[in-house]
C-alpha cells in the first residue's frame, strides 16, 4: 500500500488570506494604467502568476501588446511593491485557524511539509507567520518553468524532497492550483466552495476541518 511522505501547501488561501491585499494592490496598478477591476474580476487572478495575472488585466482592459514585456516586468514589480508593503504587517495571528496544529499533526506522522505558492513572497511570508520550523522546503516560482494550471510547481517540490508525485497531497483553494495538483499525478485536497473545487479529490470547507485520517482513507482507496 502506498503511503503519503509529503503535503504541499499552497500560501494564499489555505495557511493565510492576503487575497484583499493582493486585490487592492492589483486595483492601484490597474487604474494607473485606465483599467477597472473588481472583486468578482479579481477570482480570476487567483493562484496564478504575477505576470499571468497582469496580462489578464491588460486583456480585460484592451491593452493587449500595448507594453513590452519589460514593461510588463515593471508594471507587475509596482503592484508587488504595494503588496509587500501591505503584507509586511503580517503575524502569526494572521494564521488560518488549524494551521500549526494541522503542520504538527503531520511531522508527528513523519510527512514532510512543502509551500508551493505562485508567489516569491511566500519565503517573506512563512518567516513573518512564525511557521519556519515546521516547512522543509519553499518552492521558488522564478525556478519552474511554468505557473499553475501546469504542474511544474508541485512536481518542483516532490523532486527536491526526493519524493514520487504518487506520495504526495497537495491542498489548494483556487482552481487553477487543483489542477496543477491533478496534473503532477498527486492527491488533491481543494479547501472552498465543492462547485469550484469540484476536481479535487477530496474537499474541506476551510483549512481547520482537514482531517488527515480522512485524507489518507481517502488517499489509500
Amino acid at each position: 500500500m502506498k503511503s503519503v511522505e509529503l503535503f504541499i501547501f499552497d500560501m494564499d488561501g489555505v495557511i493565510t488570506e492576503s487575497s484583499e491585499q493582493h486585490y487592492l494592490a492589483w486595483k492601484n496598478l490597474a487604474e494607473e494604467i485606465g483599467v477597472a477591476i473588481d472583486r468578482s474580476f479579481n477570482e480570476r487572478l487567483k493562484g496564478i502568476s504575477r505576470l499571468a495575472s497582469l496580462d489578464r488585466i491588460l486583456e480585460h482592459g484592451g491593452l493587449e501588446g500595448k507594453f513590452t514585456r519589460d514593461e510588463k516586468k515593471q508594471l507587475a514589480n509596482r503592484k508587488n511593491q504595494v503588496y509587500v508593503e501591505m503584507i509586511s504587517q503580517f503575524r502569526e495571528e494572521n494564521l488560518f485557524e488549524g494551521v500549526v496544529e494541522l503542520f504538527k499533526r503531520l511531522k508527528c506522522r513523519g510527512i514532510k511539509i512543502a509551500i508551493g505558492s505562485a508567489s516569491k513572497n511566500a519565503p517573506m511570508l512563512v518567516k513573518l507567520l512564525g511557521i519556519e520550523p515546521y516547512i522543509d522546503y519553499i518552492v521558488n516560482p522564478e525556478e519552474v518553468g511554468n505557473g499553475k494550471p501546469a504542474p511544474d510547481i508541485f512536481l518542483k517540490a516532490a523532486e527536491i524532497m526526493g519524493v514520487d508525485p504518487c506520495r504526495c497531497v497537495g491542498i489548494e483553494d483556487a482552481e487553477a492550483g487543483v489542477k496543477a495538483i491533478k496534473a503532477a499525478g498527486m492527491f488533491a485536497v481543494g479547501i472552498g466552495n465543492s462547485q469550484v473545487m469540484k476536481e479535487a479529490d477530496i474537499i474541506f470547507a476551510e483549512t481547520k476541518d482537514i482531517n488527515i485520517d480522512e485524507v489518507l482513507s481517502r488517499f489509500c482507496q
